[in-house]
């Protein structure tokens, strides 16, 4: 599972050598299949749950997914920006009245 990061430009070597990647498509710092992710927590976006101090020393914590979905919500099989659309996913963009040239 894919967790993104909000990692301030003069902690992005602290988040590299702990093994945060950079997305330069998304430009964000992320983790990916972390199982603890109480060494990323205070890079955690605000309203995830944090791992606290308060959760016991050994005990793993884990962060629960919350989806948010409207009315005109679907689901693309691949990851790019639906903005800018790839040729993987412009049927199903232009499906759903996505439009994406400029």
């Amino acid at each position: 599972m894919r967790t993104n990061l909000q990692v301030p430009f003069a902690e992005k070597d602290q988040a590299k050598a702990l093994g945060a990647r950079w997305d330069a498509t998304k430009r964000l710092w992320y983790v990916q299949n972390v199982s603890d992710l109480a060494p990323f927590a205070r890079w955690l976006p605000q309203g995830s749950d944090r791992p606290t101090a308060s959760a016991g020393a050994g005990r793993k914590t884990e962060a629960a997914s919350v989806v948010k979905t409207g009315a005109r919500y679907f689901k693309l099989d691949c990851d790019c920006l639906p903005w800018v659309g790839c040729t993987k996913c412009r049927h199903t963009l232009e499906a759903h009245s996505w439009s994406t040239s400029a």
